[in-house]
């Protein structure tokens, strides 16, 4: 059968859209695949109705939070790349003025205002990345940990656009041969991923606290802020504390003590 030129490229185009529209259908109809089995929760994993965490900014010094900051990444195999464009991050550092934007007070000390402030996702009770995910590869779970299945995602990085904290890397190339010290118990990464903070939930689901936590000496208090008889809840009960740009309506659960 002759066709012309033209009737030929409307019949591809229309064969492409609906190719595309059906795999997209194909994906919002896969459920969001949970963590690796070796990681489910096993029988003495923590337990709460909703994570969180606390900094107290006294005692989160910059020597005790790069400290937290290489627990971190040397446990879940974070790349050090070494360039500020392409660098991979879990936790950092941020002047108060990038951390806190539009936070500052007249009656704030100039200490308090110099101080570096230890950063990372903030595990939203309404996190934007994860209804911008067009694949699943972010989700929420029942407890609040906002995951990352660096397996399922597909690198269009429109979490990164939707999450107004800045919490989330990009893999521009392999990064396993930046990894200085290789865990063999995490999953290293491949280029065209992103990555992010997990609040070690692989630690959690096997009765674990969160690394940054076990070497913080006080500085990070991590638990379940839904029971009011948990050290999360007393804390904050008794301090004043502070979220980062909580007024855009994520509900942060990263809490710090000022």
């Amino acid at each position: 059968m002759d066709i012309s030129r033209r009737e030929f490229l409307r019949m591809a185009g229309a064969s492409t859209i609906v190719g595309i529209l059906g795999g997209w259908a194909a994906i919002e109809l896969l459920p969001p695949r949970e963590l690796e089995k070796k990681y489910l929760p096993k029988p003495g994993a923590l337990k709460a109705k909703r994570w969180a965490m606390v900094v107290d900014v006294k005692k989160m010094d910059e020597k005790t939070a790069n400290r937290c900051i290489a627990a971190c990444h040397r446990i879940h195999n974070v790349p050090d790349i070494g360039d500020t464009k392409r660098e991979i991050k879990w936790m950092w550092l941020e002047p108060f003025e990038n951390a806190f934007y539009g936070e500052h007070q007249e009656h704030l000390t100039e200490q308090f205002i110099k101080n570096p402030f230890i950063v990372l996702c903030n595990h939203c009770e309404n996190p934007p990345c994860v209804r911008v995910c067009p694949t699943k590869a972010t989700w929420k779970r029942e407890d609040g940990i906002v995951m990352m299945d660096m397996h399922r995602c597909i690198g269009c990085r429109f979490c990164m656009a939707a999450c107004p904290y800045g919490s989330r890397s990009f893999n521009w190339m392999d990064s396993r041969p930046f990894i200085k010290e290789r865990n063999p118990e995490y999953p290293t990464r491949e280029k065209g991923v992103v990555e992010k903070c997990d609040f070690c939930a692989e630690r959690i689901d096997e009765g674990l606290m969160p690394a940054c936590v076990e070497v913080s000496n006080g500085a990070l208090v991590f638990g379940d802020i839904r029971d009011p008889e948990s050290e999360v809840r007393k804390i904050l009960r008794s301090h004043y504390s502070i979220r980062r740009k909580s007024h855009l309506g994520t509900d942060p659960q990263v809490y710090y003590i000022v």
